[in-house]
């Protein structure tokens, strides 16, 4: 099993740890809730050095990546994010991603940790055709995502770079905690806004070490990836394995804000993803929330008030910050419409929910 470089750190703190996506990670430290709470209201650092990370650069970097994800990169200029995906030439998605242009003709793309290997593999068996610079470098960076409403405000005093004033999803390069060129983002899968800090590994202590420090004052606490899982839950964000996966489309995902069409772009799945939306969804993802009480959990069985199967839960918790036991599902698109009511197996009884808009947080 693999582990990040901050394990000392989160034992050190009475973290509990777990296997991840082949890592020892830390799940919790002081509990769950406790941790999503802190991070709506205050200040949370999660360490999620486990992502992985390719470099894609030179002349042939655009048309590759054009070809491989489904958003319009063309519309990126040096230091813009795209949320982003690639889909897999059979209708599924290998992975999302976030897209950085970095700099002209280059880009960083941050996967995720279970696929890293697999998605290196797509993009290299792709790349053959076109000839871009690819670079692995997963092993050698670390990342911090520091995030909460007083997260710019503490991370400001670590840089003489103004990032209270950067807009939601750039990035730019910095000195930070007196290291240079380290990257930092305004991204975040908490929806709580905040930042995300990329960095080697050999200066992986001093940054840990600074960033706590300047949050002391704001309260500042390591939060572990059970309150990550269900912050981004309350805002409706994707999970791989979960909402989004090998076998579901973009366009039943709900990601067709994603999913670019225009003349310009040829990419992998476009004559199928376009034939999907005119001949119409079958089936599409949903967000509910439970009437009966009940905590819904991944693969349960979604029923019609007879009994009959119309689709599967693919993430379920209770939420925190909304005090409601909420989830997604794939489901029918005869029951997809907004306040359906639908009904939930949990321990062989049916038990009621409603289909609502996502995110189910809508801030304070």
């Amino acid at each position: 099993m693999k582990e990040t470089i901050f394990r000392a750190n989160h034992e050190k703190l009475g973290a509990k740890m777990v296997e991840f996506a082949g890592f020892y990670m830390p799940i919790q430290y002081e509990g769950l809730s406790v941790e999503h709470q802190h991070v709506r209201k205050k200040v949370g650092v999660f360490d999620v050095s486990h992502m992985g990370e390719f470099i894609v650069k030179g002349t042939n970097a655009l048309p590759l990546l054009q070809y491989i994800t489904s958003n319009d990169v063309s519309k990126l200029t040096p230091g813009k994010i795209q949320y982003s995906c690639f889909p897999n030439g059979k209708g599924g998605i290998v992975d999302d991603l976030l897209l950085y242009q970095t700099a002209e003709q280059e880009y960083l793309l941050v996967v995720n940790a279970a696929n890293i290997e697999k998605d290196w593999a797509w993009i290299a068996k792709h790349n053959e055709k076109f000839g871009a610079t690819i670079e692995n470098i997963s092993e050698e960076i670390s990342l911090l995502a520091v995030q909460g409403p007083l997260a710019l405000k503490a991370m400001q005093k670590l840089t003489d770079t103004n990032i209270e004033a950067m807009e939601y999803y750039t990035s730019q390069y910095l000195t930070f905690a007196g290291v240079p060129d380290i990257l930092l983002s305004t991204t975040g899968y908490t929806g709580a806004g905040g930042c995300e800090i990329y960095f080697k590994n050999k200066d992986g202590e001093k940054i840990w070490n600074a960033v706590f420090e300047a949050g002391k004052e704001f309260d500042i606490k390591p939060i572990g990836l059970a309150a990550r899982d269900t912050l981004r839950l309350e805002m409706g964000f994707c999970l791989y394995g979960h909402e989004i996966d090998d076998t579901i489309s973009p366009i039943e995902a709900g990601l067709g804000w994603i999913t670019k069409f225009v003349d310009h772009k040829d990419f992998i799945d476009k004559d199928y993803m376009l034939q999907l939306k005119a001949n119409g969804l079958k089936r599409k993802l949903i967000g509910f929330e439970m009437i009966d009480r009940g905590i819904p959990r991944i693969d349960y069985e979604v029923c019609d008030k007879e009994g009959n199967k119309i689709g599967i839960v693919r993430s379920g918790t209770f939420g925190p910050s909304i005090n409601k036991s909420i989830g997604t599902a794939w489901i029918d698109i005869n029951f997809a419409a907004l306040d359906t009511e639908i009904y939930i197996k949990i321990r062989e009884k049916l038990l009621k929910a409603i289909v609502v808009k996502m995110p189910f947080y809508k801030g304070e």
